[in-house]
């Protein structure tokens, strides 16, 4: 592990038992409420794509609206947040996605992006991949070009990862961390 990995990965919080017995929730605020350690992982997340044309970013709720708009941000990218099922205003696009128990949907405004907009997702962390899978397919289904994601966490025991390489996503993630 690289001294930024580690601190990376020392500024993230492990709540066992989280939501059910036999979890550990990796709970980035702390990571959010440490200056150094934010800068450090919202630079990182930038890194792969500086210097590329990245028209928008594409942040997953809740978490990835933070970490979404700070890279947006530093690629001078638009915003597009994915949300559940409900809480956008205005006309919305939505699909249906696998959780780790049962479906949930998602959707973003119909005009979030245009055909052929190079799009990036990001989020705090990658575990089964239900979420990115979904968004991946809702971002291409209104004709983005879904050129990456990014994830502060990698659960690669969950197979997240494996799931959106198979749609042709190229993956980033800063800290891996063993089991669920």
């Amino acid at each position: 592990m690289d001294n930024t990995t580690s601190e990376l990965a020392a500024s993230i919080r492990s709540i066992p038992d989280y939501p059910k017995p036999g979890i550990i929730f990796r709970d980035i605020t702390t990571l959010l409420g440490n200056p150094r350690a934010f800068r450090r992982a919202v630079d990182e997340l930038v890194q792969p794509y500086a210097g590329t044309k990245i028209d928008k970013i594409a942040g997953m709720e809740a978490r990835g609206f933070i970490l979404g708009g700070a890279v947006a941000h530093q690629l001078s990218s638009g915003f597009v947040p994915i949300r559940k099922k409900g809480k956008l205003p205005h006309d919305t696009v939505r699909i249906a996605y696998s959780l780790e128990y049962g479906v949930d949907e998602m959707e973003m405004h119909r005009d979030a992006v245009q055909p052929g907009e190079k799009v990036i997702l990001v989020d705090d962390l990658i575990a089964t991949g239900g979420t990115a899978v979904g968004a991946t397919k809702l971002l291409r289904q209104m004709g983005a070009e879904v050129v990456g994601a990014c994830f502060v966490i990698d659960l690669p025991d969950l197979g997240g990862r494996k799931k959106l390489e198979e749609l042709g996503v190229v993956v980033h993630t800063l800290v891996e961390f063993s089991g669920h």
